[in-house]
C-alpha cells in the first residue's frame, strides 16, 4: 500500500503557477529539430523552425490524435503530422491537407507563447490561457567573454517551485544545512512579479573566514537570478518546471566572473562543484517535506511571510 500523500493534501495551493518557465536551452535545438515534453502534466512537442523560430504546441494532432513527437517533421515553419501529413504553422493553425479541398476550421493545435533569452527556451504558462504579464531580462553576463560559459546542472525532483525557492527567505536554513558560520540577516523586497532577498554570510573559505553576499532576483515562480559576491563573482540561472503534480525538472546555469585570468579556472570550477553539493544537501528535505499553507514560524526565521505573499499572485 502506498504511504504517498496525494498533491492536493501535500499542496495546499495550485501546483501550476502562473509565469515563464524554461523548457529547453538554446543549444538543445537546432533549426528543424523537433523534441517531445512533458511540463505542466500535458504532453508538449518543442520544435525549432527552419527560419530559427523556437515554437511550442501541444502534442496531439486535432485530425486522428498522432503525437507530433513520433515521426512528425519541421518543414520550412511548419510542423508536418507523421500520421496524415497535416502541417501546422507557427500559430498552431493548419495551413495544409495534401488530400483535402478545405481545410476545416478547427483544424488549431494548442500553442504556447515562447520567449528565447540568456540562452533559454521559456515558455508562458497561464491557467486561463492569457497572454504574458511580464517579461525576462536580458542578462549582460551571459555570453561576455568576462564570465565562464554557463555549466548546466540538471535534477528531477520530487517537490514543487515553491518548496524550494522559499529557501531564499529562509535564514535560519543557512546554518543548519549549508554550513554558514552564523544566521545571515535576510532582507526581502517585492516590486510586482519581481521579489528581491538579499543576504549576508560569514564563512570558511580556503585559508580561513570569509563574507559573501547573496542577492536574489524571482522573475515569478519559474525564473531565478542568484548573485553572489565575496570569494568570486558568480551567477546562478535557476529554472524549475514542474512536470507533474508531484515532479519539477530543475536546471541551474552557473557562470563565473574569471576576467580571462587562467589562474581563477579551478577556483571557478571549485566553487560550481560547491554550490551543487549545496543545492543536493537541500533534496531530501524537499521531497519529504509536508507544504502547509500557515506554517508556524519565529521571529529567526525570516520574511518566510514576505515571499508567500508575493508567490500567491501566480498560483
Amino acid at each position: 500500500m502506498s504511504t504517498t500523500m496525494p498533491s492536493e493534501s501535500r499542496y495546499p495551493f495550485n501546483v501550476y503557477p502562473n509565469g515563464w518557465f524554461r523548457v529547453a536551452f538554446t543549444e538543445d535545438l537546432d533549426p528543424g529539430e523537433l523534441k517531445r515534453l512533458e511540463y505542466f502534466g500535458k504532453k508538449l512537442v518543442l520544435f525549432r523552425s527552419q527560419g530559427g523560430t523556437a515554437r511550442l504546441f501541444d502534442a496531439h494532432c486535432p485530425h486522428m490524435g498522432a503525437h507530433l513527437g513520433f515521426g512528425g517533421e519541421v518543414v520550412g515553419e511548419s510542423l508536418r503530422c507523421p500520421f496524415h501529413h497535416w502541417e501546422f504553422d507557427g500559430d498552431g493553425k493548419c495551413n495544409k491537407i495534401p488530400y483535402a479541398k478545405k481545410i476545416p476550421s478547427k483544424a488549431v493545435i494548442g500553442t504556447y507563447p515562447v520567449v528565447e533569452k540568456n540562452g533559454v527556451i521559456l515558455m508562458w504558462h497561464d491557467r486561463s490561457g492569457g497572454e504574458p504579464t511580464f517579461e525576462i531580462p536580458d542578462l549582460p553576463e551571459i555570453g561576455d567573454s568576462a564570465w565562464t560559459r554557463p555549466e548546466i546542472a540538471h535534477w528531477e525532483i520530487r517537490a514543487n517551485w515553491l518548496d524550494m525557492n522559499e529557501n531564499c527567505v529562509d535564514q535560519a536554513h543557512f546554518k543548519y544545512i549549508h554550513g554558514t558560520l552564523s544566521i545571515p540577516p535576510t532582507e526581502a523586497k517585492t516590486e510586482g512579479h519581481i521579489h528581491r532577498t538579499e543576504s549576508h554570510f560569514r564563512m570558511t573559505i580556503p585559508g580561513g573566514e570569509g563574507d559573501a553576499t547573496l542577492l536574489t532576483l524571482d522573475h515569478g515562480p519559474g525564473f531565478q537570478i542568484v548573485r553572489i559576491s565575496g570569494l568570486i563573482d558568480t551567477i546562478l540561472m535557476n529554472t524549475a518546471t514542474p512536470i507533474d503534480e508531484e515532479r519539477s525538472d530543475v536546471r541551474f546555469a552557473y557562470t563565473v566572473k574569471t576576467e580571462g585570468d587562467t589562474r581563477k579556472t579551478h577556483l571557478a570550477e571549485a566553487v560550481i562543484k560547491d554550490l551543487k553539493q549545496q543545492f543536493e544537501n537541500d533534496i531530501d528535505i524537499w521531497e519529504n517535506k509536508a507544504c502547509f499553507k500557515r506554517p508556524v514560524l519565529c521571529d529567526g526565521d525570516g520574511p518566510v511571510a514576505n515571499y508567500r505573499k508575493w508567490y500567491s499572485q501566480f498560483a
